[in-house]
């Protein structure tokens, strides 16, 4: 039987599930849209390992709707397009993960525990005042943009402008979905984010600290290598980027799994040590991130199906972690069940960077919540998902009804 994908629809943003299932089942190796479908935990695991598989096609494709556009700014656009982490290849690739990973360490990670804690309480307390809370709005998207503002120390004038910037900048990694109208705007959004950045490295070289640009300028190889001052910069812009859409959906995906599923909300209630393998199951079983495309760079058998050279393959994240092969019974959500061998990160070279600090903000501002209340009930029983974005899973909101604790 024909499986329709199309992860477009209305039907599929609700619920992609039964979709990734029956491809799953039936054509786990599907065609359509000009690309190549990937359902399975173990042919999308084997692509992500693969280094042979291209991650560029998003600067190939930016690179095309620049050919489009004039403008001084497009060969910045092009450039963050090449030099960003997520989209290099090797040697390139090698290259700045070495230098990023000796900052984005576990330990450099865990040292920020006392400022989520801080930031995401303060929110808390601010959004229990009342008995009406927009979980989206109120807690799960200004935690992770104060974060990381707070972790690169940037003056208070340019935090302003931080949330709407990374918002306009997220379309580069949909370049298809961009009108001409949209590329020249995120040029120009691009450009300005990044001559406000570099005042601030500038200003960082001559009086350093300890936050995350200061310790990115005196980031060295054993050879001496470092990064350039716009690598530095579209670092930077990329951790908003790649990190803010993807924490704030975690945090809410995670507390809807909770309040679908009130046996599991009241377990936690009563074991909060469970916290963190109920973020862990809720990346596994709602990932935020449901999709991510490569390209292959030599004919390649995946599933008993040739892909010649050349070709789009899209790899359905979310799909993989629903797999019956891998996850016993993985359409519920059990926040007792070890979730290890989820892909919600991708996996392999291009493994999440900021995964550790997702998760850490999503514990922490779970648990703070619930400290802070008695009950959390939603207030409606229809949910709409976001729609500027195919391959981010998320809500536009969560409105709740909570009692406050004593």
């Amino acid at each position: 039987m024909r499986v329709r994908f199309n992860p477009f629809s209305a039907e599929f943003r609700r619920d992609p599930y039964p979709q990734y299932r029956r491809l799953r089942e039936t054509q786990p190796v599907h065609r359509t849209l000009g690309m190549w479908v990937l359902t399975r935990h173990a042919d999308v695991r084997a692509v992500l390992r693969d280094r042979t598989f291209s991650a560029d096609l998003i600067p190939r494709q930016v690179s095309k709707q620049a050919g489009r556009v004039s403008g001084e700014n497009v060969a910045r656009i092009e450039r963050l397009g090449r030099k960003s982490l997520v989209f290099t290849d090797n040697p390139d690739h090698a290259r700045l993960r070495g230098l990023v990973n000796r900052v984005f360490t576990g330990p450099a990670v865990a040292a920020l525990r006392p400022l989520v804690h801080e930031i995401a309480g303060r929110l808390v307390e601010k959004a229990c005042a009342g008995t009406e809370i927009d979980v989206i709005s109120d807690l799960a998207a200004p935690l992770p943009v104060t974060v990381l503002c707070e972790w690169m120390a940037l003056p208070a004038g340019l935090r302003d402008n931080v949330a709407g910037w990374t918002h306009d900048i997220r379309f580069l990694l949909e370049p298809g979905l961009m009108r001409g109208d949209d590329f020249t705007h995120v040029c120009e959004v691009v450009e300005n984010f990044v001559q406000a950045l570099e005042e601030v490295v500038d200003e960082r070289r001559s009086r350093p600290g300890g936050d995350l640009i200061s310790r990115l300028l005196t980031a060295r190889t054993a050879g001496g290598d470092r990064l350039s001052d716009e690598e530095l910069v579209f670092v930077c812009i990329m951790c908003f980027v790649a990190g803010n859409e993807t924490t704030k959906s975690l945090i809410g995906n995670a507390l809807l799994a909770l309040l679908r599923n009130p046996d599991q909300l009241a377990l936690l209630r009563t074991n909060p040590e469970l916290v963190g393998s109920t973020v862990d199951e809720a990346l596994r079983y709602d990932s935020p991130l449901q999709l991510t495309k490569r390209l292959t760079t030599r004919e390649v058998e995946i599933g008993g199906t040739r892909i010649p050279e050349g070709e789009q393959v899209l790899l359905c994240l979310g799909g993989a972690n629903r797999d019956f092969d891998v996850f016993d019974r993985p359409d519920e959500f059990d926040i007792t069940r070890t979730a290890h061998g989820h892909l919600a990160f991708g996996y392999g070279m291009h493994g999440c960077l900021g995964g550790m600090l997702a998760e850490l903000q999503a514990r922490t501002v779970l648990a703070c919540l619930l400290r802070r209340t008695e009950t959390i009930e939603s207030r409606t029983d229809e949910f709409e998902w976001q729609d500027h974005s195919f391959i981010v899973r998320g809500l536009r909101s969560l409105p709740v009804t909570v009692r406050s604790a004593g």
